[in-house]
């Protein structure tokens, strides 16, 4: 597992403080991925299934985490792919802001 996987679970889930209702997988292009869901945040594998997957380069996922980047707004510019339900991705979009 990379040292950005690694990074990303850590900040994710000190802004989550603990299990997120629902399940979202963030693909970081070129690193692997994070899940979050009601177990809280981990490394993915590829056999993970989520509500949703959000992907982005690592750039792009460090300035959503850092607070830099809205969400909403890396997603409107290109920089942020969705594929599934957008409601989770809101949801857990505001969770991490």
């Amino acid at each position: 597992m990379s040292s950005t996987i690694d990074a990303a679970v850590d900040a994710i889930s000190a802004k989550l403080g603990g299990g997120f209702d629902g399940s979202a997988k963030f693909v970081i292009q070129g690193e692997g991925a994070v899940i979050v869901d009601g177990a809280g945040v981990r490394a993915a594998t590829d056999d993970d299934e989520a509500d949703v997957t959000m992907t982005a380069d690592a750039d792009t996922f460090q300035e959503i985490l850092s607070g830099d980047l809205n969400p909403t707004a890396a997603f409107m510019s290109g920089k942020l792919q969705l594929d599934g339900d957008m409601g989770t991705a809101m949801k857990l979009g505001s969770a991490l802001s």
